[in-house]
């Protein structure tokens, strides 16, 4: 759980920008601002719910995390005169709403456009009859979701109620996958579901409300069906602009999917990343009729630092989110983040809460494991541990190892260790550190525990277990929050490694040898001290014992986690908030001592929270230069109440190979 430091802090939640997406999401694209009279941020505004009876009342949903002015807007509907309209607020707030009664009546098959003050598109939206009334609502997350005819009672200034229907609606799975708006104004929709979608009665419309919506089948070529999976490729015939927007509409009159660009943004193409789900972004390389390639170009608004991308959903009973603590500044000579800007949440909204309280739903250590990529190990504190595989782009619980993670055990079966750090050993068992048996949380119990992950049932207890709680005296005064400050991290680093760079073993003064140490495996563990920033050297032996090689300073108050990159050939130092969300790489230098090589910050669109676990793929999973970065977040806090990230452990990045 988030640790009360030493250098406490109340966390300032950072301003980035915030945009939603997923597979149900209206996609939005700025390279930068459309025309001076647009307020920054004006694409994150999303019209999300609509009544055509009585004061034919509209809700706007603000989906960004800074607030947007709405002065000036205005609305038309099917007789594309647009009018001023009065809303509840002259301002959105990050993750609010404002509502206002139509001043132009919506009839019973109509259309709402919305503008700026400077008469740029933001939102549109259609409907056939009747699918306005009692209310049109986006189904499966506030300003991202498919338009259906909601079953609940309207939900105007407030989010929208889980009114959705059993089933979404095959038609609401084909995204607008890839647009230009260059010579051939070419245009790929994509069909993210299980069954192929008649196209014959859809229509597309751009920007320019004087525009008649052209039907899909009259279109270059024709496209008259997508297959599951599968992609239709056409011309618009109605020419896509610098400064434009296109929209999607049902063969029921009903808007599925939109996306919306500042000048110069659909050159040479725009493309969803990930493919069919994601943001739209500016790619070098168009794709047409195959996988988005996401390679090259650049997202957000004109340089806005990226955009985290994201779910949502409701919090689960037993999930209860907590604010950060301990914010502190970066080590001086901190370097920006060297992947990419953007960022995706990458599990479901309280997926690990379990048994051992309210606050066991967040993740602490992450490591991928070395021999199968695909799987990513995660420690919880509340003693347990998830092996996590992707599914639909989010890490899940392996539903074959365990669905709802394997609690852990002290050796001999007792206790409910603090579970933080972990890694993987070149055994192929899973190392996992403890601070404290939570169960006496008053006491420190600094433990590096190693569990067999092919042991049969849903509890497991180390094979061996070593205890180095003596060496850290100065936790041990009868304070909880001093017995959460001991070891967060733990790093399997190869000998061969160590022999290669020139490592001078700190016991001998010499080259490190590892013939010296006949009990202690293939490599050494590097434990990070959250109390002062230091990492451990150690020799697990298999008897039980070990061997202490040192103290390590790594340049930072605190250390989070801690991980060995084969790619960087570095051992990798993380901090959380408390030391601006920072990440160190220690490099051998030529006297053979471990030492700070560089440090970077996370992206800027992340939040500042207590993002305590941090893993970096291996090398061999690179695609086009990047490789994923993954973080976990122990208080699953996000931007805070209301917003997307919300309850959300992990998010999902890259890395340069």
């Amino acid at each position: 759980m988030p640790t009360s430091h030493s250098r406490a802090g109340v966390a300032s939640v950072c301003a980035a920008a915030l945009t939603l997406s997923g597979l149900l999401v209206t996609g939005v694209l700025a390279a930068r601002p459309a025309a001076a009279a647009d307020p920054a941020d004006y694409q994150n505004v999303r019209i999300n719910e609509v009544t055509s009876s009585n004061d034919d009342t509209v809700e706007l949903y603000n989906a960004g995390s800074t607030a947007v002015s709405v002065s000036g807007w205005k609305v038309s509907d099917d007789s594309f005169s647009p009018q001023s309209f009065s809303p509840s607020s002259g301002t959105i707030p990050a993750g609010g709403f404002v509502t206002f009664d139509s001043p132009k009546g919506l009839g019973d098959s109509d259309k709402l456009v919305l503008y700026t003050a400077g008469g740029t598109v933001v939102d549109r939206v259609e409907w056939a009859t009747g699918k306005a009334k009692p209310a049109m609502a986006r189904c499966g997350g506030d300003g991202t979701g498919a338009w259906v005819t909601t079953t609940t009672a309207t939900t105007f200034g407030a989010p929208n109620a889980p009114g959705c229907p059993a089933s979404v609606p095959a038609a609401s799975r084909v995204r607008i996958n890839e647009v230009t708006s260059g010579d051939a104004d070419t245009v790929e929709l994509y069909n993210g579901g299980t069954s192929a979608v008649a196209l014959g009665s859809w229509k597309y419309v751009d920007g320019d409300t004087s525009h008649s919506p052209a039907a899909l089948s009259s279109a270059s070529p024709s496209a008259t069906s997508i297959p599951a999976g599968g992609y239709v490729t056409f011309d618009s015939a109605l020419g896509l602009g610098d400064n434009d927007s296109l929209f999607l509409v049902d063969g029921n009159g009903t808007t599925v999917d939109s996306v919306t660009w500042a000048t110069g943004g659909a050159k040479p193409s725009s493309e969803r990343c990930a493919n069919g789900t994601g943001w739209f972004r500016t790619s070098t390389t168009a794709t047409f009729g195959g996988a988005n390639s996401c390679s090259g170009g650049s997202g957000g608004s004109g340089g806005d630092g990226g955009r985290l991308l994201g779910g949502g959903g409701a919090l689960t009973s037993g999930c209860a989110p907590e604010a950060p603590t301990g914010t502190g500044s970066a080590p001086a000579g901190t370097l920006a983040w060297p992947g990419g800007k953007d960022v995706t949440i990458a599990d479901d909204v309280c997926a690990f809460t379990t048994s051992t309280g309210p606050e066991g739903r967040d993740l602490s250590g992450l490591a991928f494991d070395p021999s199968n990529p695909s799987v990513l190990w995660a420690a919880k504190n509340k003693n347990w541990l998830f092996k996590l595989v992707k599914s639909n782009g989010k890490w899940i619980p392996d539903p074959s190892w365990s669905a709802t993670g394997k609690q852990l055990r002290f050796l001999g079966g007792s206790g409910e260790p603090d579970s933080e750090g972990l890694t993987v050993g070149g055994n192929g068992h899973v190392y996992v550190t403890s601070e404290r048996d939570n169960a006496k949380n008053t006491v420190p119990k600094d433990t590096i525990m190693e569990f067999d992950p092919t042991a049969a049932g849903s509890t497991l207890t180390p094979v061996h277990q070593w205890d180095m709680t003596a060496q850290f005296p100065q936790l041990n005064t009868g304070s909880k929050d001093d017995a959460n400050l001991g070891f967060e991290g733990v790093a399997y680093v190869p000998d061969g490694w160590l022999t290669a760079n020139g490592w001078v073993d700190p016991l001998t003064g010499a080259a490190y040898d590892p013939a010296n140490y006949p009990l202690h495996g293939s490599g050494l563990f590097f434990a990070g001290l959250e109390w002062d920033g230091t990492l451990h050297a150690y020799g697990l032996n298999s008897d039980g014992t070990f061997t202490t090689f040192g103290t390590i300073d790594t340049g930072k108050d605190s250390v989070m986690d801690v991980m060995f990159d084969a790619g960087t050939q570095r051992i990798i130092a993380t901090c959380d908030n408390t030391c601006g969300e920072t990440h160190t790489s220690m490099k051998v230098d030529s006297t053979g001592a471990l030492v700070p090589d560089v440090t970077y910050t996370n992206p800027a669109v992340m939040p500042v929270d207590n993002l305590e676990g941090f893993a970096i793929a291996p090398a061999s999973t690179c695609v086009d230069g990047s490789r994923e970065a993954v973080w976990a977040d122990d208080g699953v806090y996000g931007f805070g109440p209301g917003s997307s990230s919300y309850g959300h452990a992990l998010y999902s990045g890259t890395f340069p190979c």
